[in-house]
């Protein structure tokens, strides 16, 4: 009985820890004022009201997507997770302005390489939401996903716990 019963409070399956790819205060995904992240329907995870302006690699892993406007960027890390690192809302209306991308599809990159650097006063300026969703789009594979809400974070900070099933 005990033996079940201890089984069933031992965490399974191996955590992956993501990093926080930009400096900036973590606030819940639902709280985003654009449903397409706020719902979930994209992945989990957490968003980032940015301090800094660039974005790094948040883990060892390889680029799987860049947006031709250079907002977001895709990677898949070594430890299996799919994730989305989308800098603002409706910002791909920009037509890549205030955007600078320093990786490209294919790269294999380290944790903390420089991916993206943006001008965030000049992004607000232009009246768009500044806010970073980072979401982990193969969230189905993990049984928990867990960020740091609340918290104000650093480049490279631990940002999101990923437990495997």
């Amino acid at each position: 009985m005990f033996s079940r019963l201890f089984h069933s409070l031992v965490p399974h399956g191996k955590g992956s820890v993501l990093r926080a790819p930009l400096a900036g205060t973590v606030i819940p995904l639902s709280e985003v004022s654009d449903p397409t992240f706020s719902s979930g329907s994209l992945g989990e995870g957490v968003a980032i009201e940015p301090s800094g302006c660039r974005v790094v690699a948040p883990a060892d892993g390889k680029v799987t997507a860049i947006f031709p406007t250079g907002h977001a960027v895709a990677l898949h890390t070594d430890d299996g997770l799919d994730v989305l690192i989308h800098v603002g809302l409706d910002t791909y209306k920009l037509g890549g302005r205030h955007f600078t991308v320093h990786a490209q599809v294919g790269d294999t990159v380290k944790q903390g390489d420089l991916l993206i650097e943006f001008d965030r006063e000049a992004i607000r300026e232009e009246g768009y939401d500044i806010t970073v969703p980072i979401l982990i789009c193969n969230a189905a594979e993990f049984s928990s996903i867990k960020g740091r809400v609340g918290d104000t974070v650093l480049e490279l900070d631990k940002l999101i716990t990923a437990r495997e099933r």
